[in-house]
């Protein structure tokens, strides 16, 4: 049986996916048996609709952590900048404010290396 959004228990299943600790719980939470639910992990068409749904869950969570991100930068900041902290929490403080400033460096990198690539893929298919 393919994935089908006319299914119910299959959309129930998916959301119970997102929500439980276990495979188990799931399947009890979206109605279904315990191997129903196996079997159907195991269609293509149902992994992908599944997969979909995790992407739009984290997505979701990345932009709540987005909105945060100035205001968690700023404790990171009050932290280090205090000098009545514990030596520890501050430089617990710096190190991940490096850390994140290398990532972003990484990533920023990364992004002009594959914009080059991209750029190059595009050139020769011209030429």
């Amino acid at each position: 049986m393919a994935y089908n959004t006319e299914n119910p228990k299959q959309e129930k299943a998916i959301i119970a996916l997102l929500n439980c600790k276990t495979i188990a719980e799931a399947a009890q939470a979206a109605g279904v048996g315990e191997r129903t639910l196996y079997n159907w992990l195991q269609e293509e068409a149902f992994q992908g609709e599944y997969r979909r749904a995790r992407w739009q869950a984290a997505g979701q969570a990345i932009a709540r952590l987005q909105s945060i991100a100035s205001e968690a930068a700023g404790a990171l900041q009050d932290v280090y900048s205090n000098k009545e902290n514990p030596a520890s929490a501050r430089v617990s403080a710096a190190r991940v404010v490096l850390e994140l400033s290398i990532k972003a460096v990484e990533l920023e990198n990364l992004e002009e290396r594959i914009n080059q690539l991209e750029e190059a893929v595009r050139s020769s298919r011209n030429a």
